[in-house]
C-alpha cells in the first residue's frame, strides 16, 4: 500500500502525508495529545473518562509532512448500551482505515487491564503501532525503563515512545517516529487548516466540555448536545448560537437548570467565552435543556443527536 516514491510537494521531495488513529483506553490522555501537537483545541478534554465519543479530526502540517491524525473515543471492553458500543465500534473503524497507529497507555508499574485489552484489540489491526507510554511525569524516573520493558515484552511494536502528552514531552520524537511510517504522497488540506469539524459540531462540543467540567457522578454521561441554529450576523460582528442539552432524566434536567437558573448560566458563560476564542468574534449562546428518555440505549435517539 505505501508508495514508495518521492512525493513532489510545492516543489520539494520527500514529502510525506497520511492517517494516524490515536487508541487508548478511556482517559489516557489522547485528547491532550491532540491539541499539543496541533497547538490548537480541537477535541474537549476532560479529567473524566469517556469524555471523547466521536471521532475527531486533527490536521499536522509541517515543511516534511501533513499528518491527519484521528482522536477517537476510549476502548474498553464492559459496554454498557448502545453509545458505548458505538464509541468503541467508532475506535477500532478508524484503527482499520490508517497509515500508523499510535497506541497510547499509562505509566504505572502496575497491571493495567484496560490497556491490556486495548492492546490486545489492536493486534489484529495491520497497521504498524508506536507505542505512546503517557503520564511519565507522575511517576518516578527509575521505574520508566522497567515499564518500557514490560510493554515491549507483549507486543512487537515500531517504536515505544514515553511521553507527558500535558507537559509536551516527547512529542517532537513521536511526530518523527510517524514520520518514519508514513507514505510519500500530498497535501490533502491547506497549511493553515488544523481540523475538518464542522463549526456547528465544535459548539456542541465545546458545551458538552463545560457540563463536564461542572457536574459530577452520572450526569454529564447522560447529556448530549444539538445544535439548533448557527448565525453569522457580519456587521455586528456576532456569531449567533441556539443548542438543546438532551438529558435521560428529569431529575437531570433539573440539576443542569440550577437553582434559579444558575448551572445553567454557568455552562452558558463558561461556553460562550471559549467560543469567542475559537471563532475569533462576538457569540450569543442561547441554551435549552430537554428530555430525551432512556436515549443512549435508542439507536433512532443515537442517530438523531449525531452519534452515527
Amino acid at each position: 500500500m505505501e508508495n514508495k516514491l518521492p512525493g513532489v510537494v510545492n516543489g520539494e521531495k520527500n514529502f510525506k502525508s497520511g492517517f494516524v488513529a490515536i487508541i487508548g483506553a478511556p482517559n489516557v490522555g489522547k485528547s491532550t495529545l491532540l491539541n499539543q501537537i496541533l497547538g490548537q483545541k480541537v477535541s474537549i478534554t476532560c479529567p473524566k473518562p469517556q469524555t471523547t465519543r466521536n471521532r475527531i479530526v486533527g490536521i499536522y502540517t509541517c515543511d516534511t509532512s501533513q499528518i491527519i491524525f484521528l482522536d477517537t473515543p476510549g476502548i474498553y471492553t464492559r459496554k454498557k448500551d448502545k453509545l458505548d458500543e458505538f464509541m468503541v465500534k467508532t475506535a477500532l473503524k478508524a484503527a482499520s482505515d490508517v497509515d500508523v497507529i499510535c497506541l497510547m497507555v499509562e505509566a504505572t508499574a502496575k497491571k493495567n487491564t484496560h490497556d491490556l485489552n486495548v492492546i490486545k484489540e489492536i493486534s489484529r489491526v495491520s497497521a504498524p503501532t508506536i507505542l505512546l507510554i503517557n503520564k511519565i511525569d507522575l511517576i518516578e524516573k527509575q521505574l520508566l525503563l522497567p515499564i518500557i520493558d514490560k510493554y515491549r515484552n507483549l507486543e512487537t511494536f515500531s517504536a515505544v515512545v514515553p511521553i507527558s502528552a500535558l507537559y509536551r514531552d516527547g512529542i517532537d520524537i513521536t511526530i518523527k517516529e510517524i514520520e518514519k511510517l508514513l507514505p510519500y504522497g500530498p497535501k490533502y488540506y491547506p497549511d493553515d487548516m488544523w481540523t475538518d469539524q464542522p463549526e456547528r459540531f465544535i459548539a456542541a462540543e465545546i458545551v458538552r466540555e463545560k457540563i463536564f467540567h461542572l457536574l459530577r457522578e452520572e450526569v454529564p454521561y447522560s447529556v448530549a448536545v444539538t445544535i439548533d441554529y448557527f448565525e453569522e450576523v457580519p456587521d455586528k460582528n456576532l456569531l449567533k448560537i441556539g443548542a438543546t442539552i438532551h438529558v435521560e432524566k428529569k431529575s437531570q434536567k433539573g440539576i443542569i437548570i440550577g437553582e434559579k437558573g444558575r448551572m445553567l448560566k454557568e455552562i452558558g458563560k463558561l461556553a460562550r467565552l471559549e467560543l469567542e476564542q475559537i471563532f475569533g468574534t462576538r457569540i450569543f449562546l442561547e441554551l435549552w435543556v430537554r428530555v430525551e428518555k432512556k436515549w443512549r440505549k435508542d439507536e433512532r435517539l443515537l442517530r438523531k443527536l449525531g452519534y452515527r
